[in-house]
């Protein structure tokens, strides 16, 4: 079956000032989220729907919406129990903008590695969004930098500063953008690939080779919209190139430390691309590393297991290296951000229990 596509989110109708106070008395209607059901799509409730493509959602939300006459099938108001059919638009409305565009600086203290008049460095804590968005409208990343930095440019989705991210559970470097300037040149290196960017990973599994290279176009999952997949055989040229190189750094038995360079910049890339070749990344939820895939049957082992889970509750992918050119003097800049406490201290139970067992 074909699943429908998100689009870009837009207001219905333009404010001069999206920003701005919101009128609560307003009848004006303002688009959240947008689907089109392909042509395979077979007939389907359009709350059940709705909750198969949008992250955090729940029944009674959708149906709440649909009774206040927020769900559009086709530019028309449908109840819940709408049946969506091949090619129908299906959009979420609410009076507000969405609360990506009501950005509130925050004053959430920062890891400034480097900065100067063009360029912010942050070390990024595990735990922390980048940008706000559904079901995260507070605490990200460009809340805080909101806050202690005044007049940071805005790239082309309207997020200050921005010039790449990553995941909220992935701790590291990012590079952020002071000047109109500065992040015109940053986005051109990240667009052409000439920036460095390395991470650790930990990884289940024993790889066969100790450094290879993994290629494959990565794009939304045909039945699970929360993921992204690589495409292959037949399907070979849906979704977008992507390359990554890895290198093994530790090999601790049923896990393994690796390092990942990566050539492009997809969303979940090394998620993605680890879990194809067998090595899905240690505690990674989304992608089936929080359950055991490699090891023992023994009930020691599972505990043992268990126990680094609560001491490193997420995915172990940490952005340890970035390098770019300094966008006004030239200059090859090369930052380094400490492995973090929880993936270290989850890296010394792999250690110590690595020893044990061999």
């Amino acid at each position: 079956m074909d699943h429908p596509e998100k689009t870009t989110i837009l207001m219905m109708e333009e404010k001069t000032n999206p920003n701005g106070p919101i009128d609560p008395g307003s009848d004006e209607l303002y688009e959240h989220y947008r689907f089109e059901a392909q042509k395979g799509q077979q007939p389907l409730r359009v709350d059940k729907f709705l909750m198969n493509y949008i992250e955090n959602a729940t029944r009674n939300k959708i149906q709440k919406a649909a009774k206040e006459g927020n769900i559009h099938v086709n530019d028309q108001a449908v109840r819940s129990n709408y049946k969506v059919k091949p090619f129908d638009i299906v959009t979420v409305l609410f009076e507000h903008p969405p609360y990506e565009y009501l950005l509130v600086p925050e004053n959430i203290p920062l890891d400034i590695i480097y900065e100067d008049e063009a360029v912010i460095v942050v070390n990024k804590p595990a735990g922390m969004v980048v940008h706000p968005g559904h079901g995260n409208y507070s605490g990200t990343l460009i809340n805080a930098l909101t806050y202690h930095f005044e007049n940071l440019p805005n790239n082309s989705s309207n997020r200050p500063g921005l010039v790449h991210r990553i995941d909220k559970d992935t701790s590291g470097l990012l590079v952020i953008a002071k000047t109109e300037e500065s992040m015109t040149h940053l986005a051109k290196q990240f667009f052409n690939k000439s920036t460095e960017r390395e991470y650790l990973a930990l990884v289940w599994g024993n790889p066969d080779q100790d450094s290879g290279t993994i290629e494959g176009n990565i794009g939304r999952h045909p039945k699970n919209r929360l993921q992204n997949t690589v495409f292959d055989g037949d399907e070979s040229e849906k979704g977008k190139p992507a390359v990554t190189h890895f290198s093994v750094l530790e090999r601790l038995g049923y896990v393994t430390l690796i390092s990942c360079k990566l050539e492009t910049g997809r969303t979940h890339q090394i998620r993605v691309h680890l879990k194809h070749i067998g090595h899905t990344l240690f505690n990674d939820e989304r992608y089936g590393g929080d359950k055991i895939l490699k090891g023992t049957s023994f009930s020691k082992y599972k505990q043992f297991v268990e126990n680094c889970f609560k001491v490193l509750p997420r995915q172990a992918l940490h952005a340890r290296t970035l390098g770019f050119i300094h966008p006004t003097t030239g200059e090859e800049m090369k930052f380094e951000a400490a492995i973090p406490e929880d993936m270290e201290l989850c890296l010394e139970k792999w250690r110590s229990y690595s020893k044990h067992v061999n």
